[in-house]
């Protein structure tokens, strides 16, 4: 039974590892493309209104 729950806690904490690491690549990826996404807006905008 002891091998089990030190199993079990392993598999916990490796999961816990993981989920952090991944939540803040993912955080840093969302902000990144936000970031991208408003550069293309304005960069849109400023070629729009130069051609007209």
């Amino acid at each position: 039974m002891k091998g089990l729950l030190f199993i079990i806690g392993i598999i916990l904490i490796i999961g816990w590892i993981f989920g952090f690491v991944v939540y803040h690549v993912a955080g840093f990826l969302i902000h990144l493309l936000l970031i991208i996404g408003i550069i293309m807006i304005i960069v849109n905008l400023v070629k729009g209104k130069s051609t007209d």
